[in-house]
């Protein structure tokens, strides 16, 4: 898969892939508009949402209305380094959720793609090429 960055002025920055664009920007007090979430929070958001298609698809599958269904995402920061350090989801169902299933949709949302990323983080490599609008192309490393 591809995705294609680009600037479209001012401090966003946005990811365009499958026909979709995905807008980013930075709050005014860091030189944006604050017209989108910055690429950050749309990164952590990541997390609840995946969390949230397993639990949607557990219902689904299941025959379980989803109304008064939804996850809260907190997150701990480190103070020392400023890093995320520990990320809390919680499903809050309804009382009329099935009891039975209680525990299940927990490990539903257990199974989150995103989720088994962080704890299997990819190598991420970062280059450039120069010359790439103009045709020529020389790979910097």
């Amino acid at each position: 898969m591809e995705m294609i960055i680009d600037f479209p002025g001012g401090a966003r920055v946005d990811a365009h892939f499958a026909g979709f664009t995905v807008p980013t920007d930075q709050p005014p007090m860091g030189g944006g508009e604050g017209s989108a979430p910055t690429p950050f929070l749309t990164f952590l958001s990541t997390i609840g949402t995946c969390a949230g298609i397993y639990v949607l698809g557990f219902c689904r599958q299941r025959g379980i209305p989803t109304d008064g269904i939804r996850l809260v995402q907190r997150m701990g920061m480190d103070p020392r380094t400023g890093l995320v350090s520990d990320v809390q989801v919680t499903i809050q169902l309804p009382e009329t959720f099935p009891a039975k299933y209680v525990d299940a949709v927990v490990r539903a949302a257990d199974q989150c793609a995103v989720k088994k990323h962080f704890e299997h983080p990819p190598v991420i490599h970062v280059d450039s090429v120069l010359g790439a609008a103009t045709g020529s192309s020389a790979r910097v490393a």
